[in-house]
């Protein structure tokens, strides 16, 4: 069997339009402990909504390899660990809801961009690379944003059966009863894969549907958050029967 690996998914509080604060806290958070890989919750480092209520980080986006992307790069150097973050790329006449993977040694792995930006989102232009499938620390790995979830199993099926974990990176907005366990209870079980989440946490924004990230096992029971910060849960190769 592969030995564990250590993931961090960091539950950051919203801010908004400080993208150095963040980043900020995020290097304290990863120096409390080692890990393998981390990961952060969608649109955490400029936010997803002001307090105001604009849904339109435009103005703070960046092009890839922009000082965002090149701190992150410092950051995953500095604490030889994977670091999954998000990024508003601006690229010619779009603007995405990115993600990337930075490896330890300052290397970009894996670069994707929403392909289903939510309701409010009209700003973001609907990603056009597909899942992506990257290797690190002995595993294989894949990414989904936010509203992708509800997706992902039909548009990259062969994508998800070729993993073994699924990092899952949201701004959660929901009234009344969670629906992630089931989504990512399915997706566990149908694929045999483990779901990581990094959820947004109460900031100067509150909105139903915050905190409880979370990790969904298939065929036994998950870790969920109970407090803003950082929640470190252990992931390993699925067994192929």
């Amino acid at each position: 069997m592969s030995p564990a690996v250590r993931v961090a998914a960091l539950e950051l509080p919203v801010s908004w339009g400080d993208v150095d604060g963040a980043l900020d806290r995020v290097d304290a958070l990863l120096s409390a402990a080692p890990f393998d890989l981390a990961l952060l919750p969608e649109a955490s480092l400029t936010g997803y909504v002001s307090p105001r209520g604009v849904f339109d980080p435009t103005p703070m986006a960046e092009p890839r390899d922009g000082p965002t992307h090149r701190r992150l790069a410092e950051l995953a150097r500095a604490h030889r660990g994977f670091v999954a973050a998000p990024i508003i790329e601006r690229a010619g006449a779009h603007v995405f809801n990115a993600f990337c993977v930075v490896a330890p040694s300052g290397e970009t792995v894996a670069w994707y961009r929403k392909r289903h930006p939510w309701i409010p989102e009209t700003w973001a232009t609907p990603g056009d690379l597909p899942y992506p499938r990257f290797e690190a620390c002995g595993l294989t790995w894949t990414l989904a944003v936010c509203y992708d979830v509800h997706f992902v199993a039909r548009e990259a099926s062969d994508v998800l059966a070729s993993v073994d974990v699924l990092l899952f990176p949201s701004a959660w907005v929901e009234e009344g009863d969670d629906t992630r366990p089931p989504i990512l209870g399915d997706l566990a079980r149908r694929f045999g894969i483990t779901a990581v989440n990094a959820n947004w946490a109460a900031g100067v924004v509150r909105a139903p549907g915050q905190g409880r990230s979370r990790v969904v096992y298939p065929g036994r029971e998950g870790v969920v958050a109970l407090k803003p910060g950082r929640l470190d849960v252990e992931v390993a190769r699925k067994i192929v029967r």
